[in-house]
């Protein structure tokens, strides 16, 4: 990555979402009234924030990290016995949707969505269930990667933890968390879930290269 390469995450503007650069960022926001945006170093900062909420981020400044060459040695390379599963949404809520694929050749194993309205969150979520799923059904001892910690915390808990509201526009969404969830309670897995780490590896396999 070039030093002077910046994300930039638009809260509220024309199209929220996360723009790899300036110019597409501040044809996001112009002439909108009360426009939320932030630029951060890497795109995991950017999608994380994107994640949360504009106060939380609102006047710090962003630290550029990098890691040594310890750090990558340590960290070593991807297994490449698995799958990687990610999401991808326009807008906070907006469309979602999700997918699995083979972390060494790239080729999706599945795929849901787009759906009307959805998280990041929870598209990250049915994705890794979906894949644990997969992979049960499959007999697979395949470990499965995902870049989302909050993923893996909600399916640690069995529990979809959004503050997104259920509605008649989401309702296929809230249908698919139900059928998750329960999958989670009825079913055990033996299957490793493995945080990507995108820092040393670049972007997740499943990513949708909307950035």
């Amino acid at each position: 990555m070039a030093k002077n390469e910046k994300f930039y995450t638009v809260w509220k503007g024309h199209k929220p979402g996360i723009y790899q650069s300036w110019k597409e960022c501040k044809a996001a926001i112009a002439n909108y009234k009360g426009a939320q945006y932030k630029s951060f170093p890497t795109f995991e900062e950017a999608k994380k924030a994107f994640n949360g909420n504009y106060e939380d981020h609102k006047g710090k400044k962003t630290k550029t990290t990098s890691l040594s060459k310890e750090q990558l040695l340590k960290i070593g390379s991807p297994n490449y016995n698995s799958i990687s599963v990610d999401a991808a949404s326009s807008g906070n809520p907006g469309i979602m949707e999700y997918r699995g694929v083979d972390t060494k050749t790239k080729k999706e194993l599945f795929k849901q969505g787009p759906f009307k309205q959805g998280t990041n969150n929870i598209g990250e979520f049915l994705a890794l269930v979906h894949g644990l799923a997969f992979l049960k059904q499959h007999n697979s001892n395949r470990i499965i990667y995902t870049d989302s910690k909050t993923a893996m915390s909600w399916v640690r808990k069995k529990k979809c933890n959004s503050k997104l509201k259920e509605s008649i526009k989401n309702k296929d969404v809230f249908d698919l968390i139900k059928r998750a969830e329960n999958w989670l309670k009825t079913n055990s897995y033996n299957t490793v879930i493995v945080k990507w780490e995108t820092k040393a590896w670049g972007e997740i396999p499943a990513d949708f290269g909307r950035k």
